[in-house]
Parts: C-alpha cells; structure tokens; sequence
C-alpha cells in the first residue's frame, strides 16, 4: 500500500536535474498558447523537457480545458472542480498555434471529460481535421483518456468505450497512445477512476479497428513496483499489439501528491529499455526524464 503521509519532497538525484531550455524557446509557446487562451500539457504539467521538445518543433496540446473530471495520485493537472464548458473555436486556435510555432508533428491529449456525452472523443476528431486543413505536412498523435463510461439506462459502458475509440481511429492520427502509467498492483492508488485491463482493452480496441495505426503506451517508474512487474506490464502490452513504449521516472509535483517511493537509476532505465526492445517494441524510450510525447515524431529509438 503506498502512503500518502506528507513528508517533504526529497532533493533530486543529480540525473533528475537538467536546464529548462532557452527563455527565448520557452516565451514563444507560452506566449501564444496565452494569447489564444488553450493549453499544453507541457505547461500544465510542468514537463521537464519542455524547451527541448519546443527546440525540436513538437508540443502536446492540452484539448478541453485543464480540469480533470478524475484524480489521479500522481498528476499536477487541476481536478475536483465542475469542467469547463467547451470553446468552439478550440480546435482552430490549435491549428493555428501549429501553424504559427511551424510544428511538424503534434501530440494531442485531454483531460478526462466524462461529463460530455462521447467522452471528448469527437472533439479529438475536429482538432485533428482542423490542424490538417492548416498544416498538411504536420503528424498527429493522440494520447487519449480511457473513455470509459456510460450513462444509466442507455448503452453499456463497453460499447460506448468501442464507439469513442472508433470515433478517433477513423481520424487517422499517426500514433494512438493510451498510457497504462503503472503495473498491475498499484492502479488502484495510482490511477483512481481507471482500471488496467481496461487501459489495455483501449489498445486492444485500436488494433481490431485498424491494425496499421501504431500504439503506444507509457509507465512511471518510482511508485514502488518491482521489476518484475515492469516487465509483466510489458509483456501484457504487447499481448495487446501495442507498439511503442515510454518508461520514465514519476517526480512528485507537491505535497498533495504521492510520494516517491523510488528513484530509478539512468542504468536501471537502460536495462528495461534493453528488455523492452527484445520483447518486440519498435519504439522504445526508457531514461529518467522520459515522458509519454518525448522525442514522439522519431519513428525509431
């Protein structure tokens, strides 16, 4: 059982610190994701690799406003507030931001939005089309919530999940990632409101939809699971098809947070990368710093 107790965050192994990028890189994307009042999750939650990631031209839109209708343990975006309504002009002004920033692959996520009848998952489908129609030569990912739930008396909440799934594969985006964030025995605490089957169930979902749109999925290591989950974790995700795989270290936001339980080592994260490749993934990212949309254009790694 991983304890809550408030305690004070621990100082950062020397591999945990890094440069936060250029001002000038950073001022940019802060300035206009501003001006057109949207988000990234970049900012939201304090990405470390923020400035590289700008650097490289790539950013990960925050769509639907920045309240979760959930509360993980782990994540600094805000949540236990009634969600905002949805801006319609939204998806335009991420295009445009695309546009303007010369973005050349663009990852898309959301808060959970159980509060709308498909989940958000048509509004992924507007944004997709809207920075397609302003930037032809740009990639989008999406990395979306589990689009779990139904409302009482109408459809069962494993077909509503099918339709919503099916509503964002028929958008072709360039990779469908859905993130499982840890093993098996600590979804509980960790990802309240979720479940890991049916995490892995989103992944299964796409690739009977449509077997040529790649996945991916993502854990963080610290929570206090044992290798050999990690590597249950994975094999349990390739049993599913999925693709790709990130693997980096879980950094407490706050004191409201769960703590860290442990810091993995840069060898240690080289060590399950290794594993990873040999089970299959295509795509592996695995180090301390890594985060689900990290260096997501490079088809290799």
């Amino acid at each position: 059982m991983i304890s809550q107790k408030r305690e004070p965050i621990e100082s950062l192994p020397v591999w945990l610190k890094r440069p936060i990028g250029k001002a000038s890189e950073l001022s940019t994307v802060q300035r206009i994701i501003k001006q057109r009042q949207i988000h990234t999750i970049c900012e939201e939650g304090r990405c470390p690799n923020r400035g590289e990631c700008y650097a490289q031209k790539t950013a990960t839109f925050l769509l639907m406003g920045p309240t979760c209708t959930r509360a993980c343990g782990f994540c600094q975006v805000d949540k236990g507030h009634a969600p905002m309504p949805l801006d319609p002009e939204e998806p335009q002004k991420v295009a445009e931001s695309v546009k303007l920033l010369g973005l050349r692959y663009v990852v898309l996520t959301s808060v959970a939005r159980d509060d709308l009848p498909d989940g958000g998952a048509g509004w992924f489908v507007r944004t997709i089309a809207q920075i397609r129609t302003l930037n032809p030569g740009t990639q989008v990912e999406v990395l979306t919530p589990d689009f779990w739930g139904g409302r009482e008396g109408t459809i069962a909440p494993e077909d509503l999940q099918h339709q919503r799934i099916a509503t964002v594969v028929a958008g072709l985006p360039a990779c469908y990632n859905h993130n499982i964030e840890t093993v098996r025995r600590l979804q509980g605490p960790v990802r309240r409101g979720a479940k890991y089957e049916r995490s892995l169930r989103v992944l299964q979902i796409v690739k009977d939809l449509n077997p040529a749109i790649p996945t991916k999925s993502g854990l963080m290591l610290g929570h206090g699971e044992t290798p050999a989950e990690v590597v249950e974790a994975m094999a349990d995700l390739r049993a599913v098809g999925c693709d790709r795989l990130t693997l980096g270290q879980y950094l407490r936001p706050s004191l409201e947070h769960l703590p860290v339980q442990k810091y993995w080592t840069p060898e240690e994260f080289d060590q399950m990368g290794a594993i990873a490749r040999e089970m299959g993934f295509s795509h592996v990212r695995s180090g301390p710093l890594v985060r689900s949309s990290y260096h997501a254009g490079e088809e290799e790694g």
